[in-house]
């Protein structure tokens, strides 16, 4: 019986296919990359226009002129070849992808390697390098080597403080930064069911932090009810009794706030262990924790409080910031003294809007804490949201009390 990845692709684990792209896109880095390699391969259109999406996220607004005149080619030519574009502070280009377009079943490729996000909707959805894009905009689909798949067997539900950051921390940290090199994980059992669709996203983002080539979920009514209010009318896709070359098993009962400590993600450690640790700066945002749920559960823990160190959110998407808006958490972040950034990015790449000092500590919800990442010099902690939450409350490393929502 076959894994999802396998059904998707169509070939067992270890078969090489040649496979149509439901799904192509880049952000303002990797377009302008990619729109180099497109014109040097001689190339005048595109095989699937339609299926090309160009998403402006990772420095904008322009943080100089030699920005500003890449981003204004790309804006160009997205125009002149008719294809899906969206510019400043509409939103992370997974985040967009995931509100309505990437669909269960679906074959997702984008220029960035967090990509593997959007498996949360039980798509194979991968990262690839510019000329592999450029490609596809050529011929309209590209090839893989079928992986091998692990599976994340999901026991139990959270109780007390932990959430789907900490759990994605956690399997991180016991499959380490290159145990499930091109392989898939594949998140199941009955544990599943207690997640909801931003966790999901939560735990898919992180599956490239261990190597992966993809990180799915299967499709369930949890899916299905997300969807549908995007107009979607999508199905479940049911497992099979198949074999996996290996299974991780976590009930997430036992899962607690953990912190992964700078320049690695797999070097996880319980937030108890480090509280108390001085910190400068607090960063919620990002592919990873950006979504409004993240910033529904930030803001019930800081309303009616001030923080105590700089802190910035960052929404991942204009839907996000306007659902925060409207709900009333976007005042309660700024009563409590937080900065908002526009959707985006913002300093999760160390390009603006937040970059570190020499000898800076920053708290993180992103998925990333490599060596000058975030500024030269800079160190950068990784956590939940209610993590960031407290710390921000705190000013230095706090466990978080409860979960709230």
């Amino acid at each position: 019986m076959s894994t999802l990845s396998e059904k998707i692709l169509g070939a067992q684990a270890g078969s090489y296919v040649d496979c149509r792209v439901d799904r192509a896109y880049v952000h303002d880095g990797t377009g302008v990359l990619t729109l180099d390699a497109w014109k040097s391969m001689q190339a005048d259109t595109l095989a699937r226009p339609d299926r090309v999406y160009v998403l402006f996220d990772h420095i904008v607004p322009a943080n100089n002129s030699v920005t500003a005149g890449l981003q204004h080619d790309l804006r160009l030519f997205a125009r002149e070849k008719g294809l899906s574009f969206t510019d400043v502070g509409e939103g992370i280009c997974h985040q967009l992808m995931g509100e309505g377009i990437a669909l269960p079943g679906e074959i997702v490729v984008g220029a960035d390697s967090h990509t593997c996000t959007l498996g949360a909707f039980g798509a194979f959805a991968t990262g690839v390098g510019a000329t592999d894009m450029a490609a596809i905009w050529v011929e309209g689909g590209t090839w893989f080597r079928v992986p091998e798949t692990i599976a994340v067997n999901l026991a139990g539900s959270f109780s007390g403080r932990a959430e789907a950051k900490d759990l994605a921390l956690t399997y991180v940290g016991r499959l380490s930064m290159d145990g499930a090199t091109y392989r898939a994980l594949e998140f199941v059992g009955e544990g599943v069911t207690t997640l909801s669709m931003d966790s999901r996203l939560t735990l898919s983002n992180l599956a490239v932090e261990t190597g992966a080539k993809a990180g799915l979920f299967y499709s369930d009514d949890v899916t299905c009810n997300y969807l549908k209010e995007y107009g979607h009318k999508v199905h479940p896709q049911h497992p099979d009794e198949c074999s996996y070359l290996r299974e991780l098993y976590i009930d997430l009962e036992d899962v607690v706030p953990v912190v992964a400590i700078p320049p690695r993600v797999d070097t996880i450690k319980p937030v108890a262990d480090l509280e108390g640790m001085p910190l400068d700066q607090v960063f919620l945002g990002t592919c990873t924790n950006g979504r409004f749920e993240d910033l529904d559960r930030f803001a019930r823990i800081i309303r009616g409080k001030k923080v105590k160190i700089r802190t910035l959110v960052a929404p991942a998407s204009r839907n996000v910031l306007v659902r925060a808006t409207e709900s009333g958490i976007l005042q309660d972040l700024l009563m409590a003294g937080c900065t908002v950034l526009p959707p985006g990015c913002g300093p999760c790449l160390g390009a603006h809007q937040g970059v570190l000092g020499e000898g800076e500590v920053c708290l993180s919800t992103a998925n990333r804490n490599f060596r000058n990442r975030m500024g030269v010099g800079g160190e950068i902690y990784l956590a939940s949201v209610a993590t960031a939450a407290a710390s921000a409350l705190s000013g230095s490393l706090a466990c978080p009390k409860e979960v709230t929502g």
